[in-house]
Parts: structure tokens; C-alpha cells; sequence
């Protein structure tokens, strides 16, 4: 069953060991993290669904990275002294794979010990009082919106049939290029996707976002499209409300999270 539903940015910049000098332009984000991570909580889910790109990502493919324990680690973002174990819930990943398989959804398998840093960052934040959590990191592939909605459709399926309680949390950042000094410099297009991302985020709409032009989505250099069009896609027929908790945008970089309200 489906317990849980909400999106969560995964830059480095959110740990203060790594962002030690300007955590202060990101307390909107900080603070709505821990408020989405004590709603989370609340749910006690059994396991968490992580929508994220992982170390490989497939151009035309899904990938869900299977691996027992996955050692989380920040050394590729400059800390090198964290580590956490997490552990797979493999029944539910050989649910998915089966039915994603059955449906003719491109989804392979991967074996990575290692969970890279934007899988870490969001569950550093939000599995701090759920010790226990298994986890199933599922990345997104090159394919399009409508591609990622439906495979976000076809996960949705396996969730309800499953009788576990069961979190999806999408992770990402949006544009990166807000400000000439973002990291993949300034383009005219990046507040236009912000403003449309945002309406859509509001309104639930999952026909605008997969009709949402393949340009502007270039230009914008975001890492949130295909994981919110995968989570729109699990949350396809099901009563849920988004409540956008804070959005911000320091460093040129947009930061969203939302709690979709089941």
C-alpha cells in the first residue's frame, strides 16, 4: 500500500559539512526537509521507493540498483567521512521488474554496492528515525515524460498490491541555471520551466508535465523532470493534494519540496 508521497532536492549543499558557509540561504528548504521527514516518519513506511539518478543511467532504459548492503557514502561531494548501510527490499524490486517486463517497460537491473551521493543526500535526511528501512533506488532513463509516467503507473500497481507500507519519494534539483553564476550558467529559458514546474507541481497536472516542451527542459539543465513525472504517474487516480512546503533558489540553483497529501 501506499503510504507516502513526496519530492525532496539532493544537492550536497543542503549538509553543512559540505556547505559550510551559506547554510542560511537554504533555511526554507532545511526547514521544510525536516518537516517532510517528521511527516514521513509519521507514516511508518516499510520501505522507500527513491526515484533518483544513480551512478549509470540508461539512455532507454530504467534501472533499479539491486545490492545488499548498499554503503551510502558523500566522497564524491567532498565529505569523505560519511558512510551508512542501507539494506533492498528485494521482494518488492522483483515485483516491479516483473511487471514493468510483463508491460514492455525497458527496465534492467544493476548491482552497485555503492548508493551514489543524489540517492545518499535525501535518505541521510529523511530515514534519521527509520533505522530499519529497506530501500529500492529506481533511476530514471533518457526516455521521455510520457515514458516515466508510465512507469511510474506500472510502480503504482505493484505498490497497491503490495501489503507492505510503501513511501515514493522523488529526488532532484530544478533548473540549474537561474543566475549567470549557476552551475550550468544562466539560460532564458530556466525561469520559464520553474514557473511552469511549479503551476503543475500545484495543480497535479500530469497532462501539462508530460506535454511540457523536450526544449525548455533541456535548457533548464534541472535533474527533477522525469522523477516528478514518474512520481505523477504513481500518484495517477490516487486522492492526493500537493503541498508545496518551500521553494527557493540560492547559488542559481531551484530547490522544491513537496509533500503530496494522501
Amino acid at each position: 500500500m501506499l503510504v507516502f508521497a513526496g519530492f525532496i532536492p539532493n544537492s550536497p549543499l543542503l549538509f553543512p559539512s559540505i556547505n559550510t558557509a551559506r547554510m542560511d540561504e537554504l533555511a526554507n528548504t532545511t526547514n521544510a526537509v525536516k518537516e517532510l521527514s517528521e511527516d514521513l516518519y509519521a507514516a511508518k513506511p516499510d520501505t522507500i521507493v527513491i526515484l533518483s539518478e544513480s551512478t549509470v543511467n540508461y539512455p532507454d532504459a530504467f534501472s533499479i540498483n539491486v545490492a545488499d548492503p548498499y554503503t551510502a557514502d558523500l566522497s564524491d561531494v567532498g565529505d569523505l567521512g560519511y558512510q551508512k548501510k542501507y539494506h533492498p527490499d528485494f521482494g518488492l524490486i522483483d515485483a516491479i521488474q516483473r511487471h514493468a517486463r510483463e508491460n514492455s517497460a525497458p527496465i534492467t537491473l544493476s548491482t552497485d554496492a555503492k548508493l551514489c551521493s543524489v540517492a545518499t543526500i535525501p535518505l541521510h535526511f529523511l530515514t534519521q528515525h527509520l533505522p530499519q528501512i529497506r530501500i529500492v533506488p529506481l533511476a530514471p532513463s533518457g526516455l521521455d515524460g510520457k515514458a516515466h509516467f508510465i512507469m511510474g503507473s506500472l510502480l503504482k500497481h505493484v505498490i497497491l498490491e503490495s501489503s507492505k507500507r510503501i513511501a515514493v519519494i522523488g529526488a532532484g534539483d530544478m533548473s540549474h541555471a537561474l543566475t549567470k553564476d549557476a552551475p550550468a550558467g544562466f539560460h532564458k529559458d530556466a525561469e520559464i520551466f520553474e514557473e511552469k514546474m511549479l503551476g503543475m507541481i500545484k495543480e497535479g497536472s500530469a497532462a501539462g508535465l508530460i506535454q511540457l516542451d523536450p526544449e525548455l527542459i533541456k535548457n533548464a539543465q534541472d535533474t527533477s523532470y522525469r522523477e516528478f513525472a514518474m512520481l505523477f504517474g504513481v500518484l495517477d487516480g490516487i486522492e492526493a493534494t500537493p503541498s508545496l512546503l518551500s521553494y527557493e533558489k540560492p547559488f542559481g540553483v531551484g530547490y522544491a519540496v513537496v509533500n503530496f497529501l494522501l
